[in-house]
């Protein structure tokens, strides 16, 4: 057995003495068995804190010309640009009157836009630090930049989709259907976009004459609402993932459903006593990878599943002990990074199913994480009010 493995036994071991031996220990005892865990919870692996957050820190996005710049948003309604590689802030991005939700840098890192809850989007330019656009939409569920443009889409809570130019401010919506456009993603063409919708339905648009070119709705759509999407490199799959659990990968080009991925035997739920909820399922990030015909898709009771595309089949489970929020691929190899709601950023290889390793430092969930080009570090945000920096550089990697 591996050294983690190991490690990953004692660990039970303690934990079921500490729970079944002694019930009557005395009180010093027990403080001693807690100062033990707290110092346990305390191992800390990151390089690098970020705290000027006063509250949970809910997106980061790394800059993609240099990825020395991160962008982190929070509950503190706060925005801040800083340095990766000391967590000195550039700048602040000052102004949002509600919880920041949505941040990220343009594709040349020329411009870093912030969303708030509320629909206040604003557009600050790196090198000057100044704001040179803002704009205020209906509640935001999501924005994304264009990949090869100065354009910024954004989902809101009417179902509607708007496109700007930026700085100019020359605007487009997609009306979608009367219900939140949950999420959304900018096909790597450029000239399509997909967006999910809260009531299942799917819509792929074409971003210049603004029609929707397919729609996927009933059999073909989810029965719950969509909570991700993801394209494959070249933009010829599409993936949608529901709270109804399935994820779905469609041919983008005729808008048909190629197969479904269900995730079928899951534990049995216990049944839920007085006052409290069944435990809840669904989908929660999902992913290509750019190496191999794999796809990724994360649960919310903390299954990884890597499903093998050419025979559209599970190929490996990998269980996480808590939900998982977000999963990434590294650029150039068929390893998937997990964060999840216990705090700990994990790497996996998509060919074994094993686990590489697992970095920690965060006291409380992680709720979002950006992996720079070369997969040497990873960012992290959690609702301990701090945003982290990992090295995961492997020298065998």
């Amino acid at each position: 057995p591996s050294a983690d493995d190991l490690a990953d036994e004692m660990e039970d071991v303690d934990f079921d003495e500490e729970g079944v031996e002694e019930p009557d220990a005395e009180a010093w005892e027990t403080e001693d068995d807690e100062g033990v865990e707290d110092g346990m919870e305390a191992q800390d692996d990151s390089e690098v804190t970020f705290s000027l957050h006063s509250a949970s820190v809910f997106c980061v996005s790394l800059d993609p010309k240099t990825n020395t710049l991160a962008v982190t948003g929070g509950e503190d309604d706060k925005a801040f640009v800083w340095h990766v590689s000391d967590g000195e802030l550039l700048f602040e991005c000052s102004g949002h009157k509600d919880s920041v939700t949505c941040a990220g840098f343009s594709h040349d890192s020329v411009f870093v836009a912030t969303g708030d809850m509320s629909g206040l989007i604003k557009v600050w330019r790196v090198e000057s630090k100044e704001e040179v656009w803002s704009f205020e939409v209906g509640d935001l569920e999501w924005m994304e930049w264009h990949p090869q443009a100065h354009v910024l889409l954004a989902g809101t809570a009417d179902g509607n989709s708007w496109m700007w130019k930026i700085p100019s401010g020359d605007c487009k919506t997609f009306q979608g259907p009367a219900c939140p456009a949950t999420c959304g993603r900018i096909l790597p063409d450029g000239k399509r976009a997909v967006v999910g919708y809260e009531d299942g339905t799917m819509r792929i648009w074409d971003l210049k004459q603004g029609t929707s070119l397919h729609v996927l709705k009933g059999q073909d759509g989810h029965q719950d609402p969509l909570t991700c999407v993801a394209s494959n490199q070249d933009g010829s799959l599409i993936m949608t993932g529901s709270v109804d659990c399935h994820a779905k990968l469609v041919n983008s080009a005729t808008g048909k459903v190629v197969c479904v991925f269900k995730m079928e035997n899951m534990a049995p739920k216990a049944p839920a006593s007085e006052g409290e909820e069944a435990e809840s399922n669904s989908v929660e990030s999902l992913g290509f990878c750019n190496v191999m015909p794999l796809a990724a898709v994360g649960y919310l009771d903390g299954t990884l599943a890597i499903y093998d595309l050419s025979t559209q089949s599970l190929r490996h489970k990998c269980q996480h002990e808590s939900g998982i929020v977000q999963l990434l691929w590294e650029e150039s190899s068929a390893v998937v990074y997990t964060c999840s709601l216990d705090g700990a950023v994990r790497l996996w290889d998509a060919r074994s199913g094993k686990m590489i390793s697992e970095y920690r430092g965060h006291s409380a969930e992680i709720l979002d994480f950006a992996v720079n080009k070369d997969a040497s570090i990873v960012v992290t945000t959690s609702g301990d009010h701090q945003a982290k920096v990992f090295c995961v550089q492997r020298p065998d990697r």
